[in-house]
């Protein structure tokens, strides 16, 4: 089925090109599948954050640094570009450099997903396409929103199926409220389910009923949902989630991978208790600081951290103790 948008000649070019090699046949992808599904998410996936130098030029030595460091972590990929990543505030040739950059840092065995979301659908696929060739597994596509007015569940539905129908790699959906104003409609989420090359949806509202729902409802379709923070991880899983992809994890990447393992093997009390232990360091991670609060911990654990692009602004010495307390609180400082 051909997109509707049309294309510059080169692009078509090279989206054919990546079409007819397959995303796995082009790159050698070497990916496990789960049961029932083409594309295993099952795991935790930290969306990295991005590391900037203290002139804000982004620090590829440092985020080389932190892969390293990550490597030794039982995660199941990772996400770049992409809220916690200040994706909006990087430009087009970052956002490809910095995919670039942990695709060769990776090993072939987890998957690299890139945020390629933008406003306009046209502009969403020249991006998908570009994520794939410099290496991204997956595109986690987040909603449009400038005119959410706008964004009916129909006009959503075209857009994501016009992207599906044109990326060369797999999509995930991406539905971020606290950010974009939006929640992706369930009536859309399982009309999308559908397509053949829309695998899953990160879903980070916090409506464990609503995932719920995506779960049962999407259940003989090949398509997986996550969840899109580790406060609400375990009520996920218990939900059928095949993973999560959590801010937290940048920090606390082995005890949310403990939590993957104690939920997959049924440990639910063992699970209960660790998650009850990362309630609060995640919000204080998310809604309370944000993403200068995710830079700061990550210093704590042995990270490379460092400042964010303006407007988002350094926590104030108050802030810090703040966010040092909730960690020391709950054990792990």
């Amino acid at each position: 089925m051909v997109p509707s948008t049309r294309l510059a000649s080169p692009l078509r070019s090279t989206l054919a090109a990546l079409r007819r090699a397959g995303p796995r046949q082009q790159r050698g992808l070497s990916t496990p599948s789960g049961p029932g599904h083409s594309l295993n998410l099952g795991g935790i996936f930290p969306p990295l954050a991005t590391p900037f130098s203290p002139t804000r030029e982004v620090d590829y030595a440092q985020l080389e640094g932190n892969l390293r460091r990550y490597a030794s972590i039982s995660f199941r990929g990772l996400v770049v570009l992409g809220s916690n990543g200040e994706y909006p505030y990087l430009a087009p040739r970052e956002r490809l450099e910095v995919v670039s950059c942990v695709r060769r840092a990776l090993p072939r065995d987890r998957l690299l997903l890139a945020g390629s979301g933008c406003e306009s659908t046209q502009a969403t696929i020249e991006l998908t396409v570009n994520m794939a060739e410099a290496g991204a597994d997956v595109a986690l596509v987040v909603t449009p929103c400038y005119y959410r007015g706008a964004m009916t569940s129909a006009a959503l539905v075209q857009h994501y199926t016009e992207v599906a129908d044109a990326s060369p790699i797999p999509v995930v959906l991406y539905s971020v409220p606290a950010n974009t104003g939006l929640d992706l409609p369930l009536e859309a989420v399982l009309t999308l389910a559908q397509h053949s090359n829309i695998v899953g949806i990160k879903d980070s509202g916090g409506d464990v009923t609503r995932m719920g729902l995506m779960v049962h409802k999407t259940r003989q379709e090949d398509f997986q949902v996550l969840a899109g923070s580790a406060g609400f991880l375990l009520a996920s899983y218990a939900l059928g989630a095949s993973g999560g992809v959590c801010a937290l994890a940048n920090v606390l990447g082995a005890p949310l991978c403990q939590l993957d393992r104690l939920c997959r093997g049924g440990h639910w009390q063992e699970a209960r208790d660790l998650q009850h232990r990362l309630i609060e360091p995640n919000m204080a991670v998310t809604r309370r600081f944000g993403i200068p609060g995710l830079k700061k911990a990550m210093e704590w654990f042995g990270y490379y951290g460092g400042p964010c692009r303006a407007p988002l602004a350094p926590l104030s010495p108050p802030q810090v103790e703040e966010l040092r307390g909730t960690f020391s609180a709950n054990g792990w400082l």
